[in-house]
């Protein structure tokens, strides 16, 4: 049987050989499967990553599916972003991911779409739910394989991009995924591109691919400040999440990425609103403004704001983990090697370096996103009592997800985790000294309810 801890909020992900058999994904196949023939749905594109699992995987999976009576047309290979562009071209009822994103080598799972949205939350809980009452549709399926769709991605990329000089960067691919995409299209767009760690590798050996974490982007600020390079750009395991560090080596937050993005973005859609995530700068939402957008905060999760960008029409948004939406002139998903060229495209309008691109805005002193181990029963308990805590001491919290407390000279935050059994913070404020009063004082009411 199914272990059921691996069905995430967002997506299924665990050990290799433990918790993910060829066994345990042809029952997720069917799951899924039958998930779809429940709702009248029939068609599913199947891709996945590098890891050495993958391409067994996905025949297993396969079998579940076609087993359920659903079509399966397989593309291999494939980053993260070009499956659910896939899902979009060939207008397919549903879509199936074999990834484990930046996880270690000894993780994979399935990321499931339903349209171009997740199947997510509850909706994962259905898929489980079906498998573990042997609910299963049957029927006669059947798989097709579709081979253009590298080519065709690529080509719908390039069209709708345009670099106005040629930029030197460099792309550290992480040996994720997002390698044998995002060189081609910088060059076709005019780049010139020094490439590190761009071939596929499910091993990963080089480094973790997360290019959120400074430690994994230190070959890549080297290698910028080396050869004088504009910018570098590194990209997660299955390339759906950027990071980026300036001329000097310097690496750029995710909500400063989204900054540089909606600035470009404002100058040509006034008045638009913008959706970032809870653990995201206040020089973000204040600097929105004051480019003449509205800035809406809501929950962290790739999937909450792909759904919230549908529900309220938005066509922009991002997170201070590197996922970038964007709707305005592309498909709305978290697409990091459409992502990265668009960044490109920004930083080839001017000759300024990216350093001072936020150079006009308030110094703010920041802590990277911090984790307090908690028990997976216990940490939304945890953040609900401190929160309730905080507004009985009349202070300004938001409890969208979780409490962001907001002071006059800054903010501090406090989340359950959606995927590990750990409580999330982050603090800002004008003064280091004041930012970690601000951790203190926010750590010492978590701490009486460890």
């Amino acid at each position: 049987m199914i272990n059921g801890q691996i069905f995430r909020q967002y997506d299924i992900r665990g050990i290799v050989g433990e918790d993910l058999t060829g066994e345990s994904m042809y029952l997720i196949g069917k799951g899924f499967g039958s998930y779809l023939r429940k709702k009248g749905l029939s068609s599913v594109v199947l891709g996945g990553d590098a890891r050495l699992s993958t391409p067994g995987f996905i025949e297993e999976f396969s079998r579940g599916l076609v087993s359920t009576g659903c079509d399966v047309i397989q593309i291999g290979i494939v980053a993260t972003p070009v499956l659910y562009f896939a899902i979009w071209k060939l207008q397919t009822d549903g879509g199936a991911m074999i990834t484990a994103s930046h996880n270690p080598s000894q993780y994979n799972g399935i990321k499931l779409n339903l349209g171009l949205g997740s199947v997510y939350a509850e909706e994962l809980q259905k898929v489980l739910k079906i498998i573990q009452t042997d609910n299963y549709e049957v029927g006669e399926g059947h798989v097709s394989q579709y081979t253009g769709i590298d080519d065709e991605y690529m080509d719908y990329l390039v069209a709708n991009l345009k670099i106005e000089r040629p930029i030197r960067l460099v792309v550290d691919g992480g040996n994720g995924m997002g390698g044998p995409y995002l060189p081609k299209v910088l060059r076709r767009l005019g780049c010139i591109v020094e490439e590190i760690y761009t071939d596929p590798d499910g091993t990963f050996p080089n480094h973790h691919p997360d290019p959120t974490v400074e430690k994994y982007m230190k070959d890549l600020s080297a290698k910028v400040v080396e050869g004088g390079f504009e910018l570098g750009i590194g990209l997660d395991g299955d390339a759906d999440r950027i990071g980026v560090v300036d001329e000097k080596g310097k690496m750029l937050f995710g909500d400063q990425i989204l900054n540089i993005l909606a600035r470009d973005y404002l100058a040509k859609n006034p008045g638009k609103p913008i959706i970032a995530d809870v653990k995201c700068s206040k020089n973000l939402y204040d600097d929105i403004r004051k480019h003449g957008g509205e800035p809406i905060m809501y929950k962290t999760g790739h999937a909450n704001i792909k759904m919230r960008m549908k529900e309220i029409g938005v066509e922009f948004a991002g997170e201070m983990s590197g996922h970038v939406f964007l709707g305005d002139r592309y498909l709305g998903f978290d697409d990091a090697i459409y992502v990265s060229s668009r960044f490109a495209e920004i930083v080839s309008k001017t000759t300024a370096p990216v350093s001072t691109y936020l150079a006009d805005q308030p110094k703010m002193y920041n802590t990277p996103e911090l984790h307090i181990p908690c028990a997976d029963d216990k940490k939304f308990e945890v953040v609900a009592t401190v929160c309730n805590e905080f507004k009985a001491e009349n202070y300004d919290v938001n409890d969208i997800d979780g409490a962001r407390i907001t002071f006059e000279d800054g903010w501090g935050l406090v989340r359950a985790s959606n995927t590990t059994p750990v409580l999330v913070t982050r603090y800002e404020a004008t003064s280091e000294a004041r930012m970690k009063e601000i951790q203190e004082l926010i750590e010492t009411k978590i701490k009486k309810y460890l």
